[in-house]
């Protein structure tokens, strides 16, 4: 029994499937989604928007395990940058990306057909200078000259390809064409026999799956498709094909199957009920800068710019401070995001003498009584003592806190996240205060998640108090 390859397009279809871009969230739930249910390969987008695209690509190489295709269009210069970002995968492969037909060669690439030939053939010795596994897609493919389609196919697999998709991109052919198609390019073309042939067929005529099917008879060994409707086959539309005719046909899929509708459930909700953000990085956390991300190669002017847009006001010796611990975390993660940054500004920076200490706190909350805290901190040998009621236990203690010191400062920012795992977990708190035009932020660990975010407003303020 022949298994069919099932390569998901959902990410590099995304502009289909609503109007604007995925954010950075989206993407890598999109990715995971995909990976839980075994698709053979998840295919990536071009490389258009610089550090954005580079870290989304590297972060959904270290997340999933199946195998992980990013495009590169046959006159990109971009292949270094591509191949950077999904070298971590387990299973990368580089597809080149070329129209074929004279229309498409002539209006959107501006090549006559050597030139586009040429282009084919060193982009894929490109590619395969950094990986063994490359991808010729020959886009437009059903609307191109036989003789020049043959030449295009071969010149990839010479030039490296282990593998070609051949596209109907108009979804122009009925089901029987396309297969005679299929079948005539395998006969012209005999390096194919050592490669693995895909399909990718558009719906233009509400004929893409019957067109697939007639391909895969052919021995075409695999399906483009897209996990949610986007002009090409869904994979629950494979997934239902296989069930029926899989057995008369002699054919399997590898895709988890009994996860599927609830999995498509899920992306169909990401995309469709959340509001589009501009940004792609409108995904992360409250706090976080959009589109910020550092890494390694980044040089202090760049780290420090970052800093002053989180707000803070630093002096030289912090910001060389700060530069030196970003460099010692960017040296171990693949990026450095703003809540990072936020924590390395309040451990390293502006570090003072401890104006006010904590020498106790007991905190009461519960659903039948309202949320109390009673503070009491050390000013110097003098003992302070607040007691505040709020909305919650946090609440209450910062209201105790500004009982004590007698002032109310803006909380510019508030987060609380885990350190280690388990039941006795660390958490770890940021408090970003605001004084004067300035934002101070002081930094709290505890496995009382409570005490850690009392810890962190103290820290702030004691800076606060020092610059006073």
């Amino acid at each position: 029994m022949k298994t069919i390859q099932l390569i998901d397009m959902t990410l590099r279809q995304s502009a289909a499937l609503r109007e604007g871009a995925l954010t950075f969230k989206e993407r890598l739930e999109i990715a995971r989604g995909l990976d839980r249910l075994k698709v053979d390969a998840i295919e990536l987008p071009p490389i258009t928007g610089g550090k954005a695209d580079q870290l989304s690509n590297k972060t959904i190489a270290s997340l999933v395990g199946v195998g992980l295709s990013a495009a590169v269009d046959a006159a990109s210069d971009a292949v270094d940058e591509t191949w950077d970002s999904i070298r971590g995968a387990k299973r990368p492969c580089l597809n080149v990306l070329a129209p074929v037909s004279p229309v498409q060669m002539e209006y959107a690439a501006h090549k006559k057909a050597p030139a586009m030939l040429a282009a084919i053939a060193d982009q894929v010795k490109k590619c395969r200078f950094h990986c063994e596994n490359v991808e010729f897609t020959a886009e437009d493919a059903t609307r191109a000259e036989r003789e020049f389609l043959y030449a295009a196919v071969s010149a990839a697999l010479e030039a490296g390809a282990g593998s070609v998709t051949l596209c109907d991109t108009a979804g122009v052919l009925l089901p029987d064409e396309f297969g005679a198609f299929v079948a005539d390019v395998r006969e012209n073309v005999p390096a194919l026999a050592q490669a693995k042939l895909y399909v990718a067929v558009s719906d233009g005529m509400g004929m893409a799956l019957a067109c697939a099917a007639a391909a895969v008879a052919r021995g075409a060994d695999g399906v483009k498709c897209t996990a949610l409707p986007a002009g090409w086959p869904t994979l629950e539309q494979l997934a239902r094909f296989v069930q029926v005719k899989g057995a008369d046909m002699d054919i399997a899929i590898g895709l988890r199957t009994t996860e599927l509708s609830r999995a498509v459930g899920q992306l169909n909700w990401l995309l469709h009920s959340q509001k589009k953000a501009d940004s792609p990085f409108a995904g992360a956390a409250a706090g976080e800068i959009a589109g910020v991300c550092l890494d390694a190669g980044d040089e202090i002017g760049e780290v420090v710019k970052v800093v002053r847009q989180l707000g803070y006001d630093l002096s030289d010796e912090d910001n060389a401070r700060v530069y030196e611990a970003f460099k010692t975390v960017a040296e171990k993660k693949q990026f450095v995001g703003t809540r990072e940054l936020d924590a390395i500004v309040a451990s390293t920076a502006l570090q003072v003498p401890g104006t006010y200490r904590i020498d106790n706190y007991v905190i009461n909350s519960g659903s039948l009584i309202a949320a109390t805290a009673n503070i009491l901190l050390d000013k110097g040998g003098e003992k302070l003592r607040g007691v505040g009621v709020g909305d919650g236990p946090i609440d209450a203690a910062f209201l105790a806190i500004e009982q004590i010191i007698g002032h109310h400062y803006e909380l510019d920012d508030f987060q609380i996240q885990t350190v280690t795992e388990g039941r006795d977990a660390m958490g770890s708190a940021l408090v970003k205060l605001r004084a004067g035009g300035r934002v101070y932020s002081g930094n709290g660990i505890s496995t009382d998640i409570i005490g850690a975010s009392i810890r962190a407003y103290i820290s702030a303020l004691n800076k606060i108090v020092y610059e006073e």
